[in-house]
């Protein structure tokens, strides 16, 4: 925690090669192609990069991070949260302590969704490929639904080192390709937008066909390809996958003032679980229905001589 930061001129010349090294370590292909997806498929707001670009790292002044403090820190645009304390002492700590300012801060504009493509071309055997439509915004039975569809077709390993072979995703690829491969759904929720999808990594020579392959699957869904088991199995690895998020005073917190920052409101873990498992199998196929008749967003990266263009997909 930080009360009454000065934002002296040496806070942001000291902090320069830290910040380099501190970047350069955090930057993956999937983080790079994550940050291209979402550059790709907005116009404002989601399109801005969580990293700071190389070159504004040496201009970035003491007065710009006092302006954005100024912008965005105020109780309009923040969540206090706390476990095992009283309301009125918890208000009366953020009051004495953390200098917020009172009123509504910077307007924020909502995010456009507009659809594209970024293709980063590279020397590395593999290509990591991400394709996506716009979804729903967090907070919303729409987006519930997405959360499940994530799970039916397969989020990844749930167990260390797990393989993953039960995943529809998985299956469905591993028809396509005996190359080495992973496949799994993308899902992301905004508080005013959100992205579903399917993120793949593949062999340079194979990309095309497991990336075609992974969308058949979701094609599939749409179509009425879910059984009643399916949708039990996903809702019980949703509610798994939330309620152990959870069990630590850091998860509790962090999801308390995640719902409250971008759905103004707070569920219990009992009603968001009673929400899951109202969701149907109609809700389910309407989902792989959006994604599927959805503009596309497309961002890969690698060797992409054999990687398809977002309008060939």
């Amino acid at each position: 925690m930080e009360c009454g930061v000065l934002y002296g001129r040496w806070t942001s010349s000291r902090s320069s090669l830290t910040f380099k090294t501190v970047h350069s370590s955090r930057i993956t292909f999937k983080t790079t192609v994550i940050e291209a997806l979402h550059q790709a498929a907005y116009k404002n707001a989601l399109c801005n990069s969580l990293y700071c670009p190389d070159h504004m790292v040496d201009n970035v002044q003491s007065e710009h991070l006092h302006q954005f403090v100024q912008n965005n820190f105020t109780s309009a645009r923040m969540a206090l949260v706390g476990l095992g304390i009283d309301h009125a002492v918890l208000k009366q700590v953020g009051e004495q302590f953390l200098n917020i300012r009172s009123g509504g801060g910077a307007t924020g504009a909502g995010a456009q969704y507009r659809g594209g493509e970024i293709r980063l071309a590279g020397l590395s055997s593999l290509v990591h490929s991400a394709v996506v439509s716009q979804s729903a915004a967090a907070g919303t039975s729409e987006a519930l639904a997405f959360s499940v569809l994530q799970q039916v077709l397969g989020a990844g390993p749930h167990v260390k080192r797990g393989s993953n072979t039960s995943s529809q995703l998985i299956q469905g690829v591993a028809k396509a390709t005996t190359d080495p491969f992973d496949v799994s759904a993308f899902n992301a929720s905004y508080s005013d937008s959100g992205l579903f999808g399917v993120y793949t990594i593949s062999q340079a020579a194979a990309a095309g066909d497991v990336i075609a392959a992974a969308l058949a699957q979701v094609k599939a869904v749409a179509d009425g390809g879910v059984t009643a088991a399916d949708l039990t199995r996903a809702k019980a690895q949703l509610k798994g996958q939330f309620l152990m998020s959870l069990e630590t005073s850091g998860g509790l917190l962090e999801a308390m003032g995640t719902q409250a920052l971008t759905e103004g409101s707070y569920s219990s873990p009992e009603e968001v679980i009673k929400k899951i498992d109202n969701v149907s199998l109609t809700d389910i196929a309407n989902a792989a229905g959006n994604f599927v008749s959805g503009k596309k967003t497309m961002a890969s990266s690698g060797n992409l001589i054999k990687t398809p263009f977002v309008d060939e997909i």
